[in-house]
């Protein structure tokens, strides 16, 4: 993912509307301090008719419409009967009934060392103890990852956890960190019970007994599927003057950063009702024009759906692709001048057999053959839409594409995850090998160069170059994966010459990990600009002191050299994707 800011941003931007849920009554008591905004009471939780109060205060001058949500502060609470009962189900299940968990759902496993959960944190400033923090970093690095709110009763899986967005704000040279949960649907319906209530998707259907217990947990009102399950735990997008959190099973979470470097969550977003259901975790958005691009993938017709949004924030009309016959697994796709890609692997979805039998929402069928549809990018159908076959090409995340000059074939860089079964259930026994391909648009022809021997995965560039041609590759080294002990800089031009493409590599200290990179230009707005003038971010964790670093890396030296580093306040837990947002577009959002 790679997300930039929308430099079309003007006073007139229509803004993202928040969704209120059918359980949810708004009324202005005149008791409220704040008359002309909007007060939302009664979030109702039907086993035991739990009540709160949401407060909406003013945000900025900008956007007095877009109210920032808090939260009253309350005991915790008690659990009500129903919610005991399903709960004592639950344990029952895990204890008598449900086989031993394998390590990939255990949560002893799951959540062990710096994979387990951390509290909230308030903005706290941060010393700087190696170098400096260059001023090009004005902004904020936010990254998000899944943080459970509560330990889980059964199984539970690495992408199960609530999402927690940890940023760290920066003003010249002085740095603020803060760790927030998005504050999803499921986040606060789970607060005021006192336990899990909402089923996950990669975990709490894995029998038949368990999903008796999620179904029934529907059907008895303790949560309503319409007000959206999505836990938010994913990435991170900024698009159009507003920051998003996402994943790809709900509707956006928009959210916004305060001048002090908290972390306010907004609301579920369906930009004026026309997004509906769900979208990707990895939007695209153009560099030169400001639009964003996405989709979302469904389990029924049409099992995908490719939209746009212009640069004023308007989502554009979707367009269904009726051409693929079965509900199939796509997390991310790639953009060019001129198309959308997507790549059709050899992972499928089942809700309904994972329901009925148990398991995994999500599995692999070595007998299809892998592909990738390409449709122009501004379609207004599906009727230029091409599938051209791509055998043993299995790739969930897109790291760029571009067109070749003649217009006659696109390239796409991308890791291809071997082997693709094992890409959910056990990462430690996956490779990423990246790859250079080639597709001829006249002929169908495939031409596929690797572009290293190492095992490389969360791999990002230049926001700047999204879609266009580039050069330089950021990816982190798995050790194995979801761990992450290094970055290396890879130059894909040397592809051509069928040799190692790692230019640039940083392995960090013994029992040392990190997350996935992210490139922030010195001179983003300067066309001049070599591409990889720059510097490199990742928070890094050190096991043995259980302390946690934000670094900076020079992305010109053969080293990777770090320039600054920056002692955190709080353990940072292994997470997935994040992004820089420039100091100047957090005052427009």
């Amino acid at each position: 993912m790679n997300p930039l800011f929308c430099p079309f941003l003007s006073s007139t931007l229509p803004h993202p509307k928040p969704l209120v849920s059918p359980s949810l009554t708004t009324t202005r008591p005149s008791s409220s301090p704040y008359p002309p905004f909007l007060h939302i009471s009664a979030i109702r939780n039907v086993e035991d008719k739990l009540h709160s109060t949401f407060y909406a205060t003013p945000t900025t001058s900008q956007f007095p419409e877009l109210p920032t949500t808090v939260i009253t502060a309350k005991k915790r609470p008690v659990p009500s009967l129903l919610v005991t009962i399903f709960n004592a189900l639950d344990d029952f299940i895990n204890n008598f009934i449900g086989p031993p968990l394998p390590p990939s759902i255990d949560p002893k496993h799951v959540l062990s060392g710096n994979f387990a959960p951390v509290d909230e944190l308030p903005p706290t400033e941060c010393e700087v103890i190696e170098g400096s923090l260059p001023p090009c970093l004005d902004g904020a690095y936010i990254r998000n990852g899944p943080n459970p709110q509560f330990y889980p009763r059964g199984p539970h899986h690495l992408f199960d956890g609530d999402g927690m967005l940890h940023s760290i704000r920066i003003s010249h040279g002085r740095p603020i960190f803060c760790s927030r949960y998005v504050k999803t649907y499921k986040y606060i319906i789970e607060k005021r019970a006192g336990s899990p209530v909402i089923p996950n998707l990669f975990s709490s259907y894995r029998s038949f007994a368990r999903s008796a217990v999620a179904i029934a947990r529907l059907l008895t009102g303790q949560f309503d599927p319409v007000n959206g399950v999505g836990l938010a735990n994913t990435s991170v997008a900024f698009f159009c003057g507003h920051l998003y959190a996402l994943a790809e099973s709900d509707l956006p979470y928009a959210v916004r950063l305060t001048p002090d470097g908290d972390i306010k969550t907004l609301g579920r977003y369906d930009f004026d009702g026309k997004l509906s259901m769900s979208m990707t975790a990895h939007p695209k958005i153009d560099p030169s024009t400001g639009e964003a691009f996405a989709f979302r993938y469904s389990p029924v017709r049409p099992f995908l759906t490719y939209f746009r949004f212009d640069a004023q924030g308007k989502k554009q009309p979707d367009v269904p692709i009726f051409s693929l016959s079965c509900p199939s697994f796509f997390h991310d796709f790639a953009i060019t001048n001129r198309y959308a890609i997507f790549p059709d692997i050899q992972m499928w979805m089942n809700p309904v057999k994972m329901i009925i039998r148990g398991g995994s929402p999500v599995g692999t069928d070595p007998t299809k053959v892998p592909r990738v549809g390409i449709i122009p990018r501004y379609a207004k159908d599906e009727s230029e839409m091409r599938w051209i076959d791509v055998p043993g090409f299995n790739i969930i995340h897109a790291i760029n594409a571009w067109d070749e000059e003649d217009g006659d074939a696109i390239v796409m860089v991308a890791p291809n995850i071997l082997p693709i079964e094992h890409a959910l259930e056990r990462m430690d026994l996956v490779h990423g090998s990246l790859e250079k391909v080639r597709i001829d648009l006249k002929t169908g022809t495939v031409t596929r160069h690797r572009l290293s021997q190492w095992n490389l995965e969360f791999a990002v560039i230049n926001p700047g170059y999204l879609g266009k041609k580039n050069r330089y590759v950021y990816s982190a080294v798995g050790d194995p994966l979801p761990k992450i002990s290094g970055i290396v800089k890879l130059d894909v031009s040397r592809s051509d010459r069928r040799q190692e493409c790692i230019v640039a590599k940083r392995m960090y200290e013994p029992g040392c990990y990190g997350g996935e990179p992210f490139f922030v230009a010195k001179e983003p707005d300067n066309p001049e600009a070599e591409e990889d003038d720059g510097y490199v971010l990742s928070y890094v964790h050190d096991e043995q002191s259980g302390k946690s670093r934000f670094i900076v890396m020079d992305a010109q030296s053969p080293d990777l050299d770090i320039v600054a580093a920056v002692k955190l306040p709080t353990r940072v837990p292994y997470g997935f994707h994040g992004l820089f947002v420039k100091g100047c577009d957090l005052k427009m959002d």
